[in-house]
């Protein structure tokens, strides 16, 4: 038998028509927009429409989504004391996963894949800032029915209204991470999916997979290796010492990219924007040195920033605690976990691969 490559490198299991990634190229496709067109230029309600429905929404449908995202904000009683009474000192995925779980004891496993992940998208925020703040023995603050899906997640963390200027940003950021094909995460959802388990179970399963540290966990790496490296004059020696230890600088290379993550580009121009300048200029030259330094390494592939990178200045810039932003990424992807669950409803069979055996045969009990 021909087994696949480890890790499923190259292998085509399914098909889809929610998005598709050009490593390449250097491209990220939403049912046929670039993502560079859609952030920034449409609402992440508008973006999570185009995901779910396969078309941009009109104007009444996007007002319509709105109004159900922000009255499905609130969670069960029992999520909210779990919230208050949770360990401080407890990752926020973990946190996340384990509401998720109770609030599903009270939702219909019968109701539409598409109606509970639109709820799970509006609860995501909710359940994140309310940690939050309870975690730091602080007033817990409501959601607001007028503010947009990333304006009210600024104002549950902070309890002040969020600049324009954060919202934007933090709205083009969940739209560049709302998908990715099929991702380790994504790919967990459509397992657990094709055995037609409730959606609650299958976002189960895609969060417990983007806790793993080699899915999801990057931007805070690269947040404390920022800060580590302190100020651009130690960064190159930094860089160095790290490589000639062996090990990863966080923030560079993809498994499917062969040239700077699309998602990268649009994340450097908005935290130009907002950032703070010195800690700009320093992932700037981080940016540069690393390069240059591992393009030396291995001159035979490309080894650019990717999407984590400067995930790390948008998140932290507008708020974000740096151990919550693998948690704020999960609040942009169930939407797309939610689309995948869709799609692999709509035309279903059990996800079971095959396995090469390789260990010991012909053992016998008796000598």
């Amino acid at each position: 038998m021909l087994h696949a490559p480890k890790g499923l490198d190259g292998i085509v299991v399914t098909t889809t028509q929610i998005s598709k990634i050009d490593g390449q190229a250097g491209k990220l496709i939403y049912r046929g927009y670039d993502i560079a067109q859609l952030a920034g230029n449409v609402p992440f309600e508008a973006v999570a429409h185009l995901l779910w429905r396969g078309r941009l929404p009109s104007p009444d449908e996007l007002k319509s989504l709105k109004n159900k995202l922000a009255e499905n904000r609130y969670v069960p009683n029992n999520v909210m004391a779990f919230l208050e009474t949770a360990p401080r000192d407890a990752n926020p995925l973990s946190i996340l996963r384990t509401a998720v779980s109770i609030a599903g004891l009270h939702s219909s496993e019968n109701l539409p894949a598409l109606e509970t992940g639109l709820i799970l998208t509006a609860q995501f925020p909710t359940i994140l800032a309310m940690y939050h703040r309870s975690r730091r023995r602080e007033r817990l603050v409501l959601p607001r029915g007028d503010l947009d899906h990333a304006s009210n997640y600024l104002y549950m963390l902070s309890g002040i209204p969020p600049k324009e200027a954060h919202a934007r940003a933090l709205d083009s950021y969940f739209t560049l991470l709302a998908d990715h094909s099929l991702n380790a995460s994504t790919f967990a959802a459509r397992v657990a999916t094709s055995t037609l388990t409730d959606v609650y179970s299958a976002i189960i399963a895609a969060v417990c997979t983007l806790k793993g540290p080699l899915h999801g966990g990057a931007p805070t790496e690269v947040w404390e290796m920022l800060q580590e490296i302190g100020e651009p004059l130690r960064a190159e020696r930094w860089l160095n010492e790290r490589v000639e230890k062996g090990e990863r600088i966080m923030g560079f290379g993809h498994r499917i990219y062969r040239t700077e993550d699309p998602r990268s580009r649009i994340l450097k121009s908005i935290a130009k924007q907002i950032a703070n300048p010195k800690t700009f200029e320093l992932a700037s030259t981080v940016e540069a040195k690393a390069r240059k330094i591992l393009q030396a390494r291995h001159p035979e592939r490309a080894l650019d920033t990717n999407v984590e990178f400067y995930s790390s200045l948008v998140l932290n810039a507008v708020g974000i605690p740096s151990d919550m932003f693998t948690a704020t990424f999960a609040s942009a992807r169930v939407v797309g976990w939610t689309a995948h669950i869709i799609e692999q409803l709509s035309d279903n069979r059990l996800i079971r691969p095959s396995a090469e055996y390789v260990g010991p045969e012909g053992l016998s009990l008796t000598s």
